[in-house]
């Protein structure tokens, strides 16, 4: 299956889509968004990335802010960097890079989108791309990822969950789990109160017993 242009979603709502399909649709289907620390933080460090075009180290010639695509993923976006170096043989390896603020963590969201990047590249370039770089802003180094073919499969298969429940415009119903606290949408999606597994009036009623229990 191949997506035409208009078909389009983009790489970015990838890595939401994995973190959570309720943040997804409220970003990307009802246009809901919230700043928090990390947010901010990360797009302070995209916008010192993309300052330039282009530079060359020797022969390695490194692409900012380059535009990707892929038809059969049906997803478009921006890479951070994108590295070019023939090796001594002449064939071209083209690696991409993606800037994380915080520390280095082994998170499946960050290894989807930048596994969807490779595939662009490949689509885009006819080569193959075998690895991909994170470099994460707090220990400045950065950490190799192997496009190995199990991730190549979860990001096809990503991808396609995110075109249908595209096409269904389908908020999910919240769920509650450690992960949330983190998220810039917390206050928006109340996912203590409003998740369907849990009894709104056990929550109500554990936080009565709470305040009876600090009550002097």
């Amino acid at each position: 299956m191949t997506f035409t242009e208009d078909k389009f979603l983009p790489i970015s709502s990838l890595q939401h889509l994995a973190f959570c399909e309720r943040q997804w649709a409220l970003i990307h289907l009802e246009q809901i968004w919230q700043e928090n620390i990390l947010t901010i933080e990360g797009k302070q460090m995209h916008e010192r990335v993309h300052e330039e075009d282009f530079e060359s180290r020797g022969e390695l010639r490194v692409v900012r802010s380059l535009r990707l695509r892929s038809f059969e993923l049906g997803l478009t976006g921006q890479a951070d960097v994108v590295e070019f170096l023939e090796d001594e043989n002449g064939i071209l390896i083209v690696t991409p890079v993606e800037f994380k603020h915080g520390k280095w963590k082994m998170d499946h969201c960050d290894t989807v989108q930048l596994c969807a990047q490779a595939l662009c590249l490949e689509e885009m370039l006819n080569i193959k791309v075998k690895e991909g770089y994170f470099f994460y802003g707090k220990p400045r180094r950065r950490h190799r990822l192997v496009i190995e073919e199990h991730l190549r499969e979860e990001t096809r298969t990503l991808s396609q969950r995110l075109h249908d429940l595209y096409e269904t415009g389908y908020t999910p119903p919240a769920k509650y789990s450690k992960k949330c606290d983190n998220c810039s949408l917390f206050d928006v999606c109340l996912p203590k109160i409003t998740d369907r597994n849990k009894s709104v009036l056990q929550y109500l009623n554990n936080i009565i017993s709470c305040r009876e229990d600090s009550t002097p």
